[in-house]
């Protein structure tokens, strides 16, 4: 999978959701239905913590195929 085809989703215990997509070469990050574009690193530092720590629970990281709904 490329990165243009892919959703990354996180989402919080308390239902907080924030995405990112690429497009034409630059990641956006969408968070309470703002868009922004965001660095490469910007998205690395979202989700590292995530992976390196465990989530305890609280968070959720999803990868989604572009043509999949986003719920």
């Amino acid at each position: 999978m490329k990165n243009e085809e892919c959703i990354i989703k996180i989402v919080s215990d308390k239902g907080f959701v924030q995405t990112f997509h690429k497009v034409k070469g630059k990641w956006i990050q969408t968070t309470h239905g703002i868009e922004r574009i965001a660095t490469a690193e910007q998205l690395l530092s979202h989700m590292l913590p995530l992976l390196v720590n465990g989530n305890n629970g609280k968070f959720k990281l999803e990868v989604l195929k572009k043509e999949q709904k986003i719920v």
